[in-house]
């Protein structure tokens, strides 16, 4: 069974709803267990802001709640349902995830290799099994540096507290990286990142109509 197949298999135990589901899909991914302990000891949740995991396309959840909740347990932080961790949902929640969306599925990000060539990285890049950092790790050191070094870029206050959209392009095909304080006066945290088929889309978007986006809280 292929790396991909696994996880696909882990996401169909996690998507019965079940405590017992949620710990199995888990277990069934040991790079996965071992990635959340890793990013939990090293503190890098911390660089995260906050996320709904209802998805602002369909409405719905894109976990189950056991999923969410045991992901938060087993990543050492306090949540309250359906608000998050924006990396524990972003990037481990969603490759758990069987909802489609508008635009495909959640998991596609990470191992499809659209985001990762758009970061100038190999398409495999982002594969979540691979040896070595975490893919929340992997993800921190892209988004971090396309926010500090973006081809296009805006910056928005909602209700006094900042927000960042960078994009790796002006135009055409990028990766899109998305920061949002979590209070006034504070710098922004990650959120998330994607890719877009054409980056002056959501840069237009974002500067047009001023709010927190991409299921940001």
């Amino acid at each position: 069974m292929s790396e991909l197949d696994s996880l696909t298999a882990a996401a169909a135990l996690a998507a019965d709803g079940t405590l017992a589901g949620a710990r199995a899909a888990i277990d069934a991914l040991p790079w996965l267990s071992r990635a959340v302990d890793d990013d939990r000891a090293s503190g890098r949740f911390t660089a995260w802001g906050l996320s709904t995991v209802i998805d602002e396309n369909t409405g719905t959840a894109v976990t189950a709640r056991p999923l969410f909740e045991e992901l938060h347990r087993r990543a050492g932080l306090a949540t309250t349902w359906p608000i998050g961790n924006a990396g524990l949902l972003h990037c481990y929640g969603y490759l758990l995830s069987l909802e489609v969306t508008p635009y495909g599925l959640k998991r596609d990000r990470w191992v499809e290799g659209a985001l990762a060539q758009a970061c100038g990285l190999t398409a495999d890049a982002f594969h979540p099994w691979h040896e070595g950092p975490t893919l929340l790790a992997r993800a921190m050191t892209a988004a971090s540096a396309l926010l500090a070094r973006p081809a296009a870029s805006a910056t928005e206050e909602i209700d006094g507290r900042k927000t960042r959209l960078a994009l790796s392009a002006e135009a055409g095909p990028a990766a899109l990286a998305y920061a949002v304080a979590p209070g006034p006066g504070t710098a922004p945290l990650l959120v998330t990142m994607f890719p877009v088929g054409e980056a002056s889309a959501p840069l237009d978007e974002f500067t047009a109509d001023p709010r927190l986006r991409w299921n940001a809280m």
